[in-house]
Formats: structure tokens, C-alpha cells, sequence
């Protein structure tokens, strides 16, 4: 049987695109190239090329398209950027519930009906590609790249593993013993200790489609009974999941706040380092060396000290959170002047995930300048995730995921934390999948006109 009879939301045929007179922007070397052509077939970037070397728009025959009907658009030197990639994400928490305590305990029915809606709303800010950091499972992967709703390519931890009573631990103190050790699992983590568990839950979160691993490494925000401070996993065991991950072909991410922590797992094979807000310069060094991504995540902590969303934290955890957002920005020039490869991350829960975008402007605010954030979110995430021959920039047979813009954000990066004035549309896989602007139209409008 075909596969469209077996998904027939897999059915519909994708347009083929050629975009003109574009302005686009090559998040590599921050180069700006004018009257560029740009030609979308089959999901990818099948040529690009100075307009002058392109057919007229009027020719009847054109060789290159071998009679396929194409859309042309001109785009009047509006500019052209690869789509975003937000690295840090959640869908187990969507909008929906009052508070941090009810949205990490949503029931998961309940989750898992709304996280389509809360794709849809990340690819309208920009955002074509996220790195779920726990709780996002296959299926929802899979409906995303099936197009069955629309949304951002999705790669996932599955869930984030963590020691008993370290940050993926949400039991209050005085909540009793998991029956089962070591295979409790809850919408975001699951918990392992020892290596023999820690092997297991490395294994079980690859075998149900994880693309990498999380592992929670310091004390957290959220969590109810670690201090930041908290040393959490042994080397042994860091060693143990960083051998699954190493060898199935992956990498290993670390929750982590702390020197001491971030050094932990970095010297014990871990890739990637999730926050990193009271890092110091040594330990940055040593990020560089070992070619180790960073991922801050400031917009998270000033969206939760905000009095746009004052209730969200109990009153015993807003103390931490003003710790670690004080932290933030000196941990962006610490690990800026160390040379470490910095990835855009939001690490937004429930209700705050409308603030997605900010991370953009707290980045400028810390001082890194347009180019460096831009590469943040581009560049050097594709790196990050392996995909960096599919993704991150605009290239011939590069994955078809761009924006259109009326605004230049190496002028003002800012103009990424307005979509609603600056983002005209959003391309994902050569379809266009949300548009503000009356010539590009989305293509998710299924119904055909009958007259």
C-alpha cells in the first residue's frame, strides 16, 4: 500500500518556489549578497545564483524547470536568513495550566494534546528547528516531520536523566520512595543511580527514538530539594551514558550551573552544557579546548523574575532564579572571551514560552554583537546538532528552511525578538508554512477552491 494511502496528510505535493531579487544574509561570515535568485524543490535549496544569470520570468520555455510549474516570487530586495534553531525546549510543558507546579505535573493526555498548537506557534516566531531538552517523544517528532500539523523540525532527549534527589527529582521532601528504582519516569526526566542504571536509561531513551542524551549534572531552579551548589553523578556514571551516546553515534548534554559541575561532566565526555550561568573563566577554557557547546538560557530566569508572570514561582524557589539571572549575563562574556561555540536556547516552560524570542535581546544587552547572536541561533546550533550539512545557513542542497524579512537583523538583532513587525514569512522544508505578507501565501491552506 502507498504510503499517502497509509498518511494521506503526507499526500500533498509541495510547490516549487523561485524566490527573486532576495537580499540574503550568510549567518557564516555576516556577508550580505543583493539580487539573489533562490530556487526551492523537493525540500531543499536546489540552486542559487545572482538574478542576472537566471531566465527571464517571461520565458515560455524554461530548461531548468523541466515543465514544472513554478511559483515565482519577488521579493523586492526584502531579506533572506536561514530559519532559527532554538536548542533548549519543552514541549511536555505547554500553556495551559497556573503556575510551575501544575505545568511540570500536567497530565499527559492533556500535554500531549496541546503540544501541536504550541509547534505551530514556534514556527510562526521564526523558529524551523528545536532541540527538546526532555519530555518530547517520538510521536510528536514524527507528526512534525510527516507534516501532519505544522511546526519546527524537533530533536529530542526523550527524557532527561537524572541522580535521585538531583534536578529531574520533583518529589518535595516529604514525598515517599519511588517503588521502582531507577525506572521512574515523569513528563521531563526519569531518574538513575549507579552505573548499571545509568547504562539502562541510556539505552531505553535511545531505543525510543532519542536523537541525543540530557543529563542533569548540578542542582536547578525548579527543583524542590538541590541547592544550585549540588554536585550531581559520580564520573563513573557520566562515563557510562557518554559511552551509550558515543557509541550509538551521539552526544551527551548536561543540565549545569557551576564550575565544579560543568567540569564534571566536560572531563567525562559530555558535549554539550545547558545554562552555565556561574561558570568561570578556567572552566570556559577548558569548554574551548574540548570543543564543548554552551547553551545559556537567560530568557528563562528574566521572564520568571518578571511581573508579567510574578506568580509563576513559589516564593521559595524566586531566590535561586534572581541568583542564577544575575549570573547570566557575566557567564555570556566570560564564555564569549574564552572562544566557547555558544548556542541560542529559551528553556521557557507553560505560559512564559510566549517570550521565546527574547533571548535575542538579552544576548545583545550582555554585548555580543548582531553577527555573534545570529550565529547563535544558526550556525553554530546546526554544528551542535550534527546537522550542520542540512541546516544553518542557505546553501545549494541545504534543507529549504528560511524567513523573510522587510528588516536587516545584523543591523539590530532585535528585529528577530519582533516577528509580529519584522518576519513577513517562514519557509520550513520548501513549504511555506506561516506568512504575515499578502504575496507569499502559506501553503497549509488545504481546501481548493471548487469555482
Amino acid at each position: 500500500m502507498a504510503s499517502t494511502t497509509l498518511k494521506p496528510w503526507t499526500s500533498e505535493p509541495r510547490k516549487r518556489y523561485r524566490l527573486v531579487d532576495c537580499t540574503l544574509i550568510d549567518p557564516k561570515d555576516g556577508s550580505v549578497h543583493s539580487h539573489v535568485a533562490i530556487d526551492l524543490k523537493d525540500g531543499v535549496i536546489s540552486r542559487m545564483s545572482k538574478l542576472s544569470q537566471w531566465p527571464s520570468p517571461g520565458d515560455e520555455v524554461l530548461s531548468w524547470t523541466q515543465g514544472e510549474e513554478v511559483t515565482i516570487i519577488n521579493l523586492d530586495g526584502r531579506y533572506v536568513m536561514p530559519g532559527l534553531i532554538d536548542c533548549h525546549v519543552h514541549f511536555a510543558t505547554p500553556p495551559g495550566e497556573n503556575g510551575l507546579k501544575d505545568t511540570v505535573n500536567q497530565d499527559f493526555n492533556t500535554s500531549l494534546l496541546r503540544q501541536p498548537w504550541l509547534a505551530g506557534e514556534i514556527v510562526k516566531r521564526g523558529f524551523t528547528t528545536v532541540r527538546d531538552c526532555g519530555g518530547a517523544g517520538l510521536a510528536l517528532k514524527e507528526a512534525l516531520n510527516e507534516g501532519l500539523c505544522p511546526g519546527p523540525r524537533l530533536f529530542i532527549a526523550g527524557h532527561a536523566i537524572s541522580q535521585t534527589a538531583g534536578h529531574g527529582d520533583l518529589r518535595s521532601a516529604k514525598d515517599g520512595e519511588y517503588a521502582c528504582c531507577g525506572g521512574h519516569v515523569n513528563g521531563l526526566g526519569r531518574i538513575a543511580d549507579g552505573v548499571e542504571q545509568c547504562l539502562h536509561a541510556a539505552r531505553e531513551e535511545l531505543r525510543q527514538g532519542a536523537d541525543f542524551l540530557k543529563i542533569m549534572v548540578s542542582g536547578g531552579v525548579v527543583s524542590p530539594t538541590d541547592r544550585l551548589t549540588n554536585l550531581q553523578y559520580t564520573p563513573e556514571e557520566i562515563r557510562a551514558i557518554t559511552k551509550v551516546a558515543h557509541d550509538s553515534g551521539t552526544y551527551v548534554t548536561a543540565h549545569a550551573y557551576t564550575p565544579a559541575s560543568i567540569q564534571n561532566a566536560v572531563l567525562n565526555g559530555v558535549m554539550g552544557i545547558e545554562h552555565g550561568n556561574l561558570i568561570d573563566e578556567q572552566t570556559a577554557e577548558l569548554m574551548a579546548e574540548r570543543g564543548a557547546f554552551l547553551t545559556p538560557t537567560l530568557v528563562t530566569y528574566y521572564a520568571m523574575a518578571s511581573k508579567e508572570f510574578g506568580g509563576f514561582l513559589p516564593p521559595s524557589i524566586a531566590a535561586k532564579n534572581v541568583e542564577v539571572l544575575n549570573a547570566g549575563f557575566r557567564s555570556l562574556q566570560i564564555a564569549d572571551a574564552a572562544g566557547v561555540t555558544m548556542c541560542y536556547g529559551t528553556d521557557l516552560l507553560g505560559p512564559l514560552q510566549v517570550k521565546q524570542t527574547g533571548e535575542f535581546a538579552l544576548r545583545k544587552k550582555a554585548g555580543l554583537s548582531s553577527l555573534k547572536i545570529m550565529q547563535t541561533a544558526t550556525v553554530n546550533a546546526a554544528r551542535m546538532l550534527r546537522q550542520e550539512e542540512t541546516l544553518g545557513r542557505l546553501k545549494e542542497g541545504l534543507a529549504a528552511d528560511l524567513l523573510v524579512l522587510n528588516a536587516n537583523p545584523l543591523e539590530d538583532i532585535e528585529v528577530l525578538d519582533r516577528p509580529e513587525r519584522h518576519l513577513l514569512a517562514v519557509v520550513r522544508g520548501g513549504r511555506v508554512v506561516h506568512s504575515r505578507w499578502s504575496k507569499m501565501p502559506s501553503d497549509l491552506q488545504h481546501a481548493r477552491n471548487i469555482e
